[in-house]
Parts: structure tokens; sequence; C-alpha cells
């Protein structure tokens, strides 16, 4: 998680690269389209299909960056950050089902070839996407190392796979249009299948850790203990629990105190605890609370017996 990722800088630019993405969707759509109707190509075809499903995606992501980044209210204590968890899940469904049409029509075409017709257009517009795709990808990368968003990273993973698609496109109408090869075009269109496919159980997983409030990277949980425990007042961290909630992450913990100290001091102890991690971690919503070592009986609820630091 970012240093700024709950900065209005960083919300702004996060919903900046959705709306962009959108409009690259709608024009890699336009061109492929045309491309489409001019050579007969199943590898732009299987490219065209990815950038409708991408187009739809993008407008969820677009409704999800913005939802997520509403602030708590009264029927949503823990903010909205899972709206980009469930927009990361239904991204990955539509590369899914993307990803098995394409399939299905590459394996036709593999059966029942046909020749390509026009492939110079093919390959400029392949070449066109291309070069679309790897600019917005950059953008999002920028903006995925900033705020950590897992929409914009389901988002980006959809046109890491349209880069692949556009080269593996590329090499197919190249091959049908002008070695006469059309096998290779439906090879093509199943290779984008396969990877599309093969990118969205990715998706799944990353959207599946989020719902499931996994914890954060161990490097994470480590960086966050150093920082509680730099005041060599805090004798040690227990019971740590993290998740990440699309820009927001959460953490609470039990820290151990001298029992000999007044509440004032524990009080001014946690807080500046708190002050350090908050510097690390900006956009976290952090509990901690104090135990005398030595004196506290145990308590915490259901999960208070289930250690794993």
């Amino acid at each position: 998680m970012s240093l700024s990722a709950a900065s209005p800088e960083i919300r702004a630019a996060t919903q900046r690269v959705a709306m962009l993405s959108v409009a690259t969707a709608a024009l890699l759509i336009v061109v492929k389209a045309i491309a489409w109707q001019a050579s007969g190509s199943v590898a732009i075809l299987a490219s065209l299909s990815d950038s409708a499903l991408d187009l739809v995606a993008s407008l969820i992501t677009v409704y999800a960056v913005r939802y997520a980044a509403e602030p708590p209210d009264a029927e949503h204590r823990f903010g909205h950050g899972k709206a980009e968890a469930f927009s990361s899940l239904m991204q990955g469904g539509l590369v899914f089902a993307s990803g098995a049409l394409v399939g299905r029509e590459a394996i036709h075409a593999w059966l029942h070839p046909q020749p390509v017709e026009h492939g110079l257009a093919g390959v400029t517009v392949m070449a066109i996407s291309i070069v679309l795709t790897f600019a917005l990808i950059t953008a999002q990368t920028r903006v995925v190392k900033a705020s950590g968003s897992i929409a914009i990273s389901g988002d980006r993973a959809h046109y890491a796979a349209d880069l692949a698609s556009n080269a593996v496109a590329l090499v197919g109408v190249g091959a049908a249009a002008w070695l006469g090869l059309p096998w290779v075009d439906a090879a093509a269109g199943l290779i984008v299948a396969l990877w599309l496919i093969w990118g969205a159980v990715g998706v799944f997983r990353e959207a599946s850790h989020q719902l499931m409030d996994r914890e954060l990277p161990d490097e994470d949980r480590q960086k966050i203990i150093a920082l509680v425990t730099a005041d060599p007042n805090v004798l040690g961290v227990h019971q740590l629990r993290t998740r990440a909630s699309g820009p927001y992450i959460h953490i609470q913990m039990h820290a151990d105190l001298a029992g000999d100290i007044s509440l004032a001091k524990a009080h001014a102890i946690i807080v500046a605890a708190e002050n350090r991690v908050l510097a690390a971690f900006p956009a976290a919503d952090l509990i901690i609370h104090g135990d005398p070592r030595g004196l506290a009986e145990k308590h915490g609820g259901l999960f208070s017996e289930a250690e794993h630091d």
C-alpha cells in the first residue's frame, strides 16, 4: 500500500486512469471492428471481442473506484473499499467468458479455415492497438503502484492480456494474409483465448484475497510490528490482524505495556505508536489495544485464541 494512497491527488489519478481505459477500449473497438469487417480474421475477431468486454469491465471499474473512495457512513463503518474487489471479480468473469467464446471461434476456424483478406489493414490495426494498449498499461501501472487499487490492477490485467493478444493476432493476420497459412490465424485466436482464461484466473485469485480478508504481505506486517515496537515502552505485539479493502487497509493489534504505568502514559504511548504506523500507512484504519504485560487475562472475543503471529 503506497504512502500516498489516501491522498486526494492519488484518488483523482485513479479515477482519471479508469476513464482513460474506457476511452481506449471504445477507440479499439471501432478500429478493430473496421479491420475485422475488411479481413474476416479470426484473430482480429478474438481481439475485438476482448476489447468489447474490456469496455464493459472498464465502465465497472470507473464506478467501483469512485464508490470505493467514499468515506465510511452509518451503514458501512469500514468504508466501501471492497467495491473494488467486487469489480475485479466481475472483470475476471468477463475475461473468462471472452476467452471461452474466442476459443470456440478459433477451434471452428481451425477446422474450417478461411482466407484472410486485406492483411495490411489488419496488421495496421493491430499495430495501433499495441501502441495504445501499451500507453494505457504504463499509466495504469503508475497508479497501481501509488494507490494499490485492486480494481485498476484487474483492469490492467485485461489490457496486459490485450497487449499479448494483439501481438499474437498481428502474427496470425500477417501469416494468413501474406504467407497463405490461415491455420496460423486460427492458432493465434486459440492462443489469445488461453491467455485470457489464464489472466482471468489470476484476477479471480487477487479479488478473492480481499473478499476473504487475506492478511497483508509478510513484509508489510513486519514493518507494522517494527514501527509499533520502535518505542522501548512497547514490550511486544500480539493478535495482529490486517486486511485490505480497496484503497484502504485495516489494522488491529494488542500491544504489551508495563503493568505499573498510568492510564494517561499508556494512552500517550499507544497514540505515538499509531502515529508512526499512520505515517507509513496513511490509508489505514488502525486500532491498538494496550495490555499490561503479565496482568492481562485472555480477552478479545471469538478469534482471540487464534494466534498466528
